[in-house]
């Protein structure tokens, strides 16, 4: 049985620096800010910002993909993140409209499935530690309390992630009726594409994907920007289905 750690803005806002929870979550955040720097370096300033914005908790996730982010300047200002757009200023002027309310969304949500993969695969080590009768279990599938199938969950270095392939069978079977990426920005260097999901009961999601050749695999390098069409697919796909878990198709080459 796969131990899945749960944890509260309490317990990653805590005073107490050895917090398991606040631990990861701050490693979560910084980690995932680095590659958002990496990937938009023309918004790395942009980036810092949304960071500020993620750590002093001022992200608040909603149904269908949207979510409300409080203005750094004014602490009774809220904007609103839906279908990939936000209703700020900046948006319409930021690089590929990458303003820092939609990127402190976007770090928010991934560093939250990273923070609880850490922490479930501590939970895990710590499990196998204290059961002195358990046999030792192989890398492998495990459980998911998202509902993955098992055989679409991989452990990479103790980390359970998700197939894209298990995230197109989840979502035709909860009743997805058209799953379509675009590319909205393609030069020598990096690949930026939109998806759109739509499901029978008319809910639609929205979400972006990124790539460059130093962050994809290097044996589809060449093919850098069909990634980035890939890794929108099964973001708005995990969005629709709220699967928290990162997909192997989301990681670097070094992952």
């Amino acid at each position: 049985m796969t131990i899945v750690a749960q944890f509260s803005w309490d317990d990653i806002a805590s005073p107490d620096f050895g917090n398991p929870a606040r631990v990861a979550w701050r490693e979560a955040v910084a980690e995932i800010a680095e590659k958002a720097k990496a990937t938009l370096p023309e918004c790395n300033g942009r980036v810092e910002k949304a960071t500020a914005i993620v750590l002093n908790g001022d992200v608040e996730l909603l149904e269908g993909g949207k979510a409300k982010v409080a203005s750094q300047s004014n602490g009774q200002t809220v904007y609103h993140i839906a279908n990939g757009e936000c209703d700020c200023n900046d948006y319409p002027k930021a690089p590929s409209n990458w303003c820092k309310h939609r990127i402190a969304r976007g770090v928010h949500v991934r560093a939250l499935a990273l923070a609880k993969a850490k922490l479930d695969a501590g939970a895990n080590g710590q499990a196998t530690a204290q059961g002195q009768d358990a046999p030792a279990q192989p890398s492998g599938p495990v459980e998911t309390p998202q509902g993955v199938p098992p055989r679409h969950v991989v452990v990479i270095q103790g980390k359970p992630f998700v197939k894209f392939a298990g995230l197109l069978q989840m979502a035709h079977e909860r009743g997805l009726v058209a799953l379509t990426a675009d590319w909205t920005y393609n030069d020598a260097e990096l690949s930026l594409a939109h998806a759109v999901a739509t499901f029978q009961d008319g809910r639609r999601f929205e979400e972006s994907g990124d790539a460059t050749q130093a962050s994809v695999n290097r044996k589809v390098a060449v093919h850098f920007r069909r990634v980035a069409l890939t890794r929108a697919k099964a973001r708005v796909l995990r969005d629709a289905l709220g699967v928290d878990l990162v997909a192997v198709e989301e990681l670097a080459d070094s992952e």
